[in-house]
């Protein structure tokens, strides 16, 4: 049994804290049932299911901490994982950043389970999968894709009492569609937490029609353009900027948040006024845990207002140094935006490029977040309002700071994951001037 109701998991976790002899103890407790399907080359390869419930107990002795982790429960595995914890720390050297386990919290149930993500069986899955093969054999094409559902929980106790537990559903699906002789692509993705938003056959077809349009791709000079990044276009890059929010890198000139002469960028203009980014974890489009990996409740809060930076990433460590409020890690991203469809950006464009996704971004310079990296699977010339003709995919040299400076207009936000972290996100299809295109890729 993988699922653990509260009772179970608080049973367990109140043994281990009473084994202890420890200074203090910390357990989690954490449950998964994840099920699976693989296809390619418009047939089934792989699928399962695959169910696991592991036990993570932290001790310190002093600042000296040990870790041991178990997959039994019984009162000697119990007893055998905490002696090994605790054996580990007092081997384990002193920790000069060591904390303290968090006091007793609070925490405000988020609305991150659904029953019809939770109820999906192998049936299902093949039903995706087929009404994914069945339209691109019909037409030609061909289909590659993978479906990833689960249920979990999480339940973790200290030795001060403190002590949390939810459960959460998670469903990701990603098609890539290419056309027979390999020289078009498309690609649809859907992240969500109730699978009963799903809808395969719409979601296929915006697969299949990318990749027989962009099968006669023209190649186009490199340069600067204006572009218009489909939200999962947008998400990779955004997502990589939020990584290095962390206060304690800007204050040690590490960061693109960095400020001259020592400290950070809270509270200065860094971006175009029309950026606003927020987290909150009860969002109904997008919720996720309301704590973070540390068991520190989360907040709603904004973290971008107006293209001014309000809020930076203090871990309980830098906080204490620098007299500041440790919060939550954010678990989502909100980024603001208007009303309008892709299309519709598409439709108010005089001459631009239309990017469906981002890949392979890597780092180039940590001062100023610039990353390289390349298009796929459709990207297109747009001239007076309409998509003119494929072009060929282009390596890009752009930094998401510089880009959030360029905003011409943003459309409505779509729940996309993003890329280079574990944020979910809320993020809109962006119209931005002077994107930086440096090379041609023959990648499709």
């Amino acid at each position: 049994m993988s699922i653990f109701t509260e009772e179970q998991a608080k049973a367990i976790l109140d043994k281990v804290i009473k084994l202890s002899k420890a200074d203090q103890c910390t357990a989690q407790l954490e449950g998964s049932i994840d099920g699976n399907i693989r296809f390619a080359l418009n047939n089934i390869s792989t699928s399962g299911v695959v169910d696991n419930t592991e036990l993570a107990v932290e001790v310190a002795f002093g600042n000296r901490v040990g870790t041991a982790t178990i997959n039994e429960f019984d009162d000697a595995a119990l007893e055998r994982v905490v002696r090994r914890a605790e054996d580990l720390a007092r081997l384990a050297p002193e920790n000069p950043e060591f904390m303290p386990a968090i006091e007793k919290q609070t925490y405000k149930a988020s609305p991150t389970f659904s029953p019809a993500t939770a109820a999906i069986n192998p049936e299902y899955r093949a039903q995706v999968a087929a009404n994914s093969i069945g339209p691109c054999k019909a037409e030609k094409l061909i289909a590659a894709g993978f479906l990833e559902d689960g249920q979990s929980f999480v339940a973790f106790a200290n030795s001060k009492g403190n002590f949390g537990y939810q459960q959460a559903t998670r469903f990701d699906y990603t098609c890539t569609v290419r056309t027979e002789d390999g020289r078009g692509s498309g690609w649809v993705g859907r992240n969500l937490k109730d699978s009963g938003e799903f809808k395969v056959d719409s979601d296929i077809h915006t697969a299949m029609r990318k990749a027989t349009d962009s099968a006669e791709a023209k190649a186009l000079e490199p340069g600067k353009y204006t572009v218009i990044l489909e939200p999962a276009a947008a998400a990779g890059l955004i997502s990589f900027m939020m990584n290095f929010f962390d206060a304690r890198q800007a204050d040690e000139g590490r960061s693109f948040l960095s400020k001259k002469g020592g400290g950070n960028k809270l509270g200065e203009q860094v971006y175009d006024p029309r950026v606003n980014i927020t987290a909150d974890p009860w969002d109904e489009r997008a919720p996720v845990m309301p704590w973070d990996g540390e068991g520190l409740p989360r907040e709603k809060m904004a973290i971008v207002e107006n293209g001014k930076v309000v809020a930076m990433q203090y871990s309980r460590y830098w906080a204490k140094k620098q007299g500041k409020r440790a919060v939550g890690e954010p678990g989502n991203l909100l980024v603001a935006g208007g009303d309008k469809t892709t299309a519709q950006l598409v439709a108010s464009t005089q001459k631009g490029i239309l990017v469906t996704r981002t890949w392979y971004i890597r780092m180039v310079d940590p001062q100023t977040v610039l990353l390289t990296g390349l298009t796929r699977d459709g990207t297109f010339y747009i001239e007076n309002g309409q998509i003119k003709h494929p072009v060929k995919n282009f390596r890009f040299n752009e930094s998401p700071v510089i880009m959030l400076n360029n905003i011409e207009e943003l459309g409505k936000p779509v729940r996309v994951a993003g890329d280079e972290s574990s944020f979910v996100m809320m993020i809109p299809p962006m119209k931005l001037r002077d994107f930086t295109f440096t090379s041609l890729s023959d990648a499709v």
